[in-house]
């Protein structure tokens, strides 16, 4: 099966939600993390893509990807549904040579075969899951690559499980989202009939990041954003609590990554 059909509900909640991240664009961009630079080169060695390639970032957030991928000379072009986002990576990569355009990717208007390599740093789960396989295999050139990488971060207990058992109190599915692998499924790719046999990379690094830098990151979720103001600061005061004999907190980031090739598309009459 290609995708899990969406009910009205889940449909609603992820066209909300993804417009959430637009509103914290400054608190985002001070919080999250880039992608390892061994993931970024993996990616690029197995597409090929050197100086000239067309490709696409669907999601750029403020940038983090974008300014690895524009290292390499490609023709890049870099889309995301927040103004605040696009504003944010035209600063961070002032002067570098590339498109930015505000637009989701349902609604990214490019020609068939326009593409070598389409990326997208965790938030492809924000298309629609009827489009975003389809599209990306139609804007593919033939033996181009989808590279869906998705970043997360393992908090050592106690903080960890405190904060698990933070999200759980405040979940409206009694936190089964929390339990479930969040990471792009190489099954699901294949299942879809348009790519070759994905390849999978996975990263861990143990690092250190600030309270701050904490609290920021885990009030740049969707799931927070939804919340009322008032249930969002009792959060970040729980967060504080927790930490509040700390000044670093240490964790493990963990990176995944997905890559497939399109397969060649039919010949018309």
């Amino acid at each position: 099966m290609e995708f899990a059909a969406e009910t009205e509900r889940e449909r609603n909640k992820r066209q909300h939600q993804r417009t959430l991240f637009d509103g914290v664009a400054r608190l985002y961009e001070a919080s999250r993390l880039g992608y390892p630079i061994d993931i970024v080169e993996f990616v690029i060695a197995t597409a090929a893509a050197g100086a000239g390639s067309e490709v696409l970032e669907v999601g750029c957030g403020t940038g983090q990807l974008t300014e690895s991928l524009a290292r390499y000379g490609f023709r890049l072009t870099a889309i995301d549904i927040g103004p605040s986002m696009i504003a944010a990576t035209r600063r961070r990569l002032d002067g570098s040579a590339l498109s930015l355009q505000v637009s989701t990717f349902e609604d990214f208007a490019a020609d068939d075969a326009s593409f070598d390599l389409i990326v997208s740093g965790t938030a492809f789960h924000w298309v629609d899951p009827e489009v975003r396989f389809r599209k990306s295999a139609r804007l593919l050139r033939p033996g181009g690559w989808l590279a869906l990488l998705e970043t997360g971060e393992g908090y050592d207990d106690p903080f960890g499980a405190a904060l698990r058992g933070m999200w759980v109190a405040r979940s409206d599915d009694g936190g089964a989202w929390v339990r479930r692998p969040h990471f792009a499924d190489t099954e699901v790719v294949a299942s879809t009939g348009l790519f070759e046999t994905p390849v999978h990379k996975a990263h861990t690094q143990r690092i250190v990041r600030s309270v701050e830098e904490v609290v920021g990151v885990e009030n740049t979720r969707a799931t927070s954003l939804s919340w009322p103001a008032d249930i969002r600061r009792e959060f970040t005061e729980q967060m504080r609590d927790h930490l509040r004999s700390q000044t670093e907190v240490q964790l493990t980031q963990l990176t995944s990554l997905t890559m497939a090739r399109a397969l060649p598309r039919p010949a018309t009459a």
